[in-house]
């Protein structure tokens, strides 16, 4: 059996493919959770939304867990 993956908003995680961006980037902020599941590129900055299952497939692992809220602003 599968073991629950722990993450939850504002964790750092690390997924497989590196982001097409200019930094080449794999470190993304999970900004949104829900049925999709919404990171953010800690490269460049972009957002992307992917499905909690295609999320799930492509983490790689939680490189660290957040306490506090994180504000964002660009």
């Amino acid at each position: 059996m599968k073991e629950k993956l722990d993450y939850q908003i504002y964790d750092i995680v690390e997924m497989k493919k590196a982001h097409p961006c200019f930094k080449r980037s794999n470190l993304f902020l999970i900004v949104r959770l829900g049925a999709d599941i919404k990171i953010m590129c800690l490269g460049c900055g972009a957002y992307i939304m992917l499905e909690r299952f295609s999320f799930e497939k492509s983490l790689r692992k939680i490189i660290r867990h957040e306490n506090e809220k994180i504000i964002i602003s660009k």
